[in-house]
């Protein structure tokens, strides 16, 4: 488990993480959002010993990460832009972290470059900003180490990488329980893959919570109640986040069980009724604007 125990890191009179704690669990996928500047790439630096926190404590497996080598052997950062020697090629990058990392998987990196079409003596320095992510990528999931630590993984990649790079890492989670902690500024980047996700906002934590916790804990309904006498007794007793009318139809965002939501809305009598899953992105502007911000200015755009 990697534990971030209220850090803070300031750069002359910048304030870049304010008292940051949160915990990443073993074999789940960290999902860590938040805008350009909020500080996720200084927590990534933080988390991989790049950077000291000015204070608070991170923790790898029990660890002091900072001037550890034993923890950091269980880890791999890749940058936001991430570095390769100079007029280097794949096999040149394969040969330096084979040296590195004591688990490098050299036979399963140079399958990846093939089925990915990737060429392991062209340079590096030829490659677009998409295949440098690419191999990048490739490096860290055969490093052999127990956590990937990604800044921006997706940035670059067209839609059929995205999905070849998604799969080869629940692959890697399934098989080996590896743990990712992907940075992203684009909350459905990673809608489809995150356990646990994090919202970073002006170097702060707004929000740390397991996916399907928050998926099972708040639902979305849709209805046409059959009077106005039903609609104010619908509303009673129930812990409604956001609500909307369209005509008669009534959207409504309610924190509660599913079960127990349905049986509730069984008391009164309605002429249409059903209950929706709701996406990571109605989960997250739900949960914000309880607490006072609007997530759609902060994270959609």
């Amino acid at each position: 488990m990697i534990e971030i125990n209220n850090i803070s890191k300031t750069f002359e009179n910048i304030l870049a993480v304010d008292r940051v704690s949160v915990n990443v669990k073993e074999n789940t996928l960290f999902g860590l959002i938040g805008t350009n500047g909020a500080g996720k790439s200084t927590v990534l630096r933080m988390v991989a010993g790049v950077l000291k926190a000015d204070e608070g404590m991170i923790t790898v497996d029990d660890i002091p990460v900072y001037d550890s080598a034993e923890a950091k052997k269980k880890i791999f950062f890749i940058a936001d832009e991430p570095y390769f020697f100079v007029n280097s090629n794949a096999a040149d990058m394969e040969k330096y972290f084979s040296m590195v990392y004591e688990g490098f998987r050299r036979e399963d990196f140079y399958s990846y470059l093939d089925s990915f079409g990737m060429d392991k003596n062209r340079k590096i320095n030829t490659f677009s900003k998409g295949m440098k992510k690419q191999l990048a990528l490739l490096c860290g999931i055969c490093s052999g180490t127990k956590y990937l630590l990604c800044d921006e993984t997706f940035d670059g990649l067209d839609p059929v990488m995205r999905q070849g790079i998604k799969s080869i890492i629940a692959k890697e989670m399934d098989g080996r329980g590896l743990t990712p902690v992907i940075a992203s500024h684009n909350l459905r980047e990673l809608e489809d893959i995150c356990d646990h996700v994090g919202l970073l906002h002006k170097g702060g934590v707004l929000l740390s919570k397991d996916l399907e916790d928050m998926k099972c804990n708040i639902q979305k309904i849709q209805c046409v109640f059959r009077s106005q006498e039903d609609g104010e007794k619908a509303m009673k007793g129930l812990d409604i986040i956001r609500q909307e009318e369209r005509g008669s139809l009534h959207t409504l965002t309610v924190r509660g069980g599913r079960e127990k939501i349905i049986a509730h809305f069984a008391t009164v009598d309605t002429v249409f009724f059903e209950a929706l899953p709701l996406s990571l992105e109605e989960i997250f502007i739900s949960e914000t604007e309880v607490v006072g911000y609007d997530i759609k200015k902060l994270i959609l755009g």
